[in-house]
């Protein structure tokens, strides 16, 4: 299927740099399909990779550029490590068994497929997590300059007071760095509500150590625009193209 689209630009702009925002590819990916002639701009094959596109002008992208990358939903249980597993641990992507899929998937995972998770979330907690071979969407997810918030529901133990949702939401400190303001929302006598925009290892869990708060449970059900909805618990489902195109707009 043919990628197509008018460059509605106000300056002339690199290809592989327009392509890469727009979400089709990476840049390194760009001057490969350049290279194997898969790039065209009003009809004609584009052969250099530094070439612009002017505003105005049509570019379209041969099917070669839609080869399924695997990019998976995952509601992970604890036990499981989204990282590189040590010794006995069981790595995230172990649920993505053709058991454990919800609906359809382009593209099966195999042993020898790897799918790094696009943020932390560690053993000890559950919830949404994003497994992905697409550099494109590991850009938007977790890519210096993404935009995107993280949405948690806390469960905590310990007494809960104005002072210490005031230190969470402004005021606290981690490896010697003032963290960005979050949102934190009491939603239950012992459940809180966090919304951060960043993701320092074990974040929520070390900020809640500062203020005498013990983590009891943690889970992720937002990841910017993309909700963990009523997939169950350690099963998976394949992130839609609409999904993947709403998660690279609000990353920006």
């Amino acid at each position: 299927m043919t990628w197509s689209k008018t460059y509605a630009g106000a300056e002339p702009q690199r290809v592989n740099k327009w392509l890469a925002s727009e979400g089709v590819c990476s840049r390194r990916e760009a001057e490969e399909l350049i290279a194997k002639g898969q790039v065209r701009i009003d009809g004609q094959r584009v052969d250099d990779p530094g070439r612009k596109i002017l505003p105005g002008q049509k570019i379209e992208v041969g099917a070669a550029h839609a080869a399924a990358k695997i990019s998976a939903v995952i509601n992970k249980p604890t036990g499981f490590v989204s990282s590189q597993p040590e010794r006995d641990q069981a790595p995230a992507a172990r649920l993505l068994t053709q058991a454990n899929l919800i609906g359809a998937a382009p593209v099966m995972p195999t042993k020898t497929t790897s799918l790094p998770p696009l943020g932390r979330l560690d053993q000890d907690s559950r919830g949404l997590l994003l497994l992905s071979e697409d550099g494109v969407l590991t850009k938007a997810v977790i890519g210096p300059d993404s935009k995107l918030d993280k949405e948690y529901l806390v469960r905590v133990a310990g007494p809960i007071n104005d002072r210490k949702l005031a230190l969470l939401r402004h005021g606290l400190s981690l490896d010697g760095r003032i963290l960005k303001p979050a949102k934190i929302e009491q939603v239950e006598p012992q459940r809180l509500r966090f919304t951060l925009t960043e993701g320092r290892n074990r974040q929520i869990r070390r900020m809640c150590e500062l203020v005498d708060l013990d983590v009891t449970d943690l889970y992720r059900i937002r990841i910017g625009p993309l909700k963990i909805g009523d997939l169950p618990e350690g099963k998976w489902r394949a992130l839609t193209e609409t999904e993947r195109a709403a998660i690279i707009r609000d990353s920006k």
